[in-house]
C-alpha cells in the first residue's frame, strides 16, 4: 500500500490505548521503520511496544506527561536525533467526567497544551531540515465534538475545537515550508474515553478501523480527516443551522452521567 515507504520514523503520543495504540500497530505492520511511543500506563505501553516489534518495527516507548513542556521537548528532540521523524501524531487526550475546576484545567492542559507541547518542537525540527527532501507531517487529533460546543462536555468540546482550528490554520501557514498538517476529527471510537460514556454513541467504530482511515488520510495529505461520514454530515449540519435552532437541537442531547 502507498502509505508506508514515505513515512519511516513515527512518533505517537497517547499510544497505550485507543486510536494511538491502533495507529502504532497499523504503522508497525505497514510502513514504520521506527516508532517512538508515549503514554502514561507503562504496562499497556509495554504491551503495545512488544506487539509493534513483533510486527517488524523498531519500537521504543517513554512514560511521559504531555503537559510537561520541557520534558516533552527534550524527548522529541532525542527521538529526532535517533531517527529524523517523518510523522508526529499528537493524539494524547482526556475526557471530562465532570466540570469541576480541576477537571476543566486538566482537560485543557492535556487536550490543547499537550498537543502544542508535541507539535511545536516537531515543527522546529522539521524546519531545521527542510531541504532534506523527506515527507514531514504533523497530525493533530481533535474530535467531532470540536465542531460545536456541547453542554454535556463543555471543556472537552472546547479544547477539541481549539485543536481543530489551530490545525486548519497551521496547514495553510506551513504548506510553503513543505510541512503537511492533518487534523483528525473522529466520531465515537473505542477508547478509554468512550468506555466511560453512558450515553448513546451512534456510528460507533472500533479503533483498528479508525486507524486505517487515519493513515490513509495522512498518506493522501487530507487536511481534515473527519469520520464516519454520517456523523460528519450531522455535525456539519449542526454548524450551519441558525444558532437558535442548533441550541435547541444540542440541548436535547443525552447528558453524560
Amino acid at each position: 500500500m502507498a502509505t508506508s515507504k514515505r513515512y519511516q520514523n513515527i512518533l505517537i503520543t497517547g499510544a497505550s490505548s485507543g486510536i494511538g495504540e491502533a495507529l502504532a500497530l497499523q504503522y508497525a505492520k505497514t510502513t514504520a521503520a521506527r516508532l517512538f511511543l508515549s503514554g502514561r500506563n507503562e504496562e499497556r505501553l509495554q504491551d503495545v511496544c512488544r506487539r509493534c516489534k513483533d510486527l517488524g518495527a523498531e519500537t521504543e516507548y517513554k512514560i511521559i506527561d504531555v503537559t510537561d513542556r520541557p520534558t516533552m521537548k527534550e524527548w522529541i528532540n532525542q527521538c529526532e536525533k535517533k531517527a529524523p521523524l517523518n510523522i508526529v501524531v499528537a493524539n494524547a487526550g482526556v475526557g471530562t467526567v465532570n466540570e469541576d475546576d480541576d477537571s476543566v484545567y486538566k482537560t485543557f492542559d492535556t487536550n490543547l497544551y499537550g498537543v502544542l507541547n508535541t507539535i511545536l518542537p516537531a515543527i522546529a525540527n522539521f524546519r531545521s531540515r527542510k531541504a532534506d527532501g523527506t515527507e514531514k507531517s504533523i497530525v493533530l487529533v481533535s474530535s467531532m465534538a470540536g465542531y460545536h460546543g456541547l453542554y454535556t462536555c463543555p471543556s472537552y468540546s472546547a479544547s477539541k475545537a481549539a485543536v481543530k482550528a489551530y490545525g486548519e490554520a497551521l496547514r495553510i501557514r506551513l504548506r510553503p515550508e513543505g510541512i503537511n498538517v492533518n487534523t483528525v476529527c473522529p466520531g465515537f471510537v473505542r477508547s478509554r474515553i468512550t468506555d466511560q460514556n453512558t450515553c448513546p454513541m451512534p456510528f460507533f467504530m472500533e479503533a483498528p478501523a479508525a486507524a486505517k482511515i487515519i493513515t490513509a488520510g495522512i498518506d493522501n495529505n487530507t487536511g481534515l480527516i473527519s469520520f464516519p461520514a454520517p456523523m460528519r454530515f450531522i455535525v456539519w449540519l449542526g454548524a450551519i443551522l441558525p444558532n437558535w435552532l442548533s441550541d435547541f437541537i444540542y440541548s436535547k442531547l443525552p447528558y453524560k452521567a
